[in-house]
């Protein structure tokens, strides 16, 4: 069981949830994202981020239109690889398609990054086997 805090921006507070692994992450559309893909590989007991990231994840799972495979999109700095300043540590980033062909991936990133709900897109030269999004405050 994990808890959920998840802010939310048109209300300008904090909710609380607990969801099991199987579960969907709060606000998220047609069980497209659940709790276990969303935490990836962190032992965090508690998992945070915002309405905002999810409402954009369900317009980028109905922008592509099948199934995103995602590696993971919550981690916590000493976790592998992201700093303190990483959109993965403030629950707002996601790595997917890392089981998509190339072709598969390209599409993907072309969706997203043609789409307008992402803050940044990083560039498909840089992430030769998956796609990164997110959608850090400005």
């Amino acid at each position: 069981m994990a808890k959920i805090i998840i802010f939310n921006n048109d209300t300008d507070r904090m909710e609380v949830y607990y969801r099991g692994e199987e579960e969907p992450m709060p606000y998220n559309t047609n069980s497209t994202l659940k709790v276990k893909e969303f935490r990836g590989s962190s032992r965090s007991s508690t998992l945070w981020t915002t309405k905002r990231t999810m409402q954009s994840w369900n317009s980028q799972r109905y922008i592509y239109g099948s199934g995103i495979p995602v590696g993971f999109a919550f981690k916590r700095p000493y976790e592998g690889g992201h700093g303190t300043q990483s959109q993965h540590y403030a629950g707002t980033a996601f790595d997917v398609g890392q089981r998509l062909s190339q072709t598969q991936r390209t599409r993907l990133w072309n969706s997203a990054n043609n789409s307008g709900v992402w803050s940044f897109v990083e560039p498909i030269s840089l992430t030769p086997t998956w796609v990164h999004f997110d959608k850090r405050f400005r």
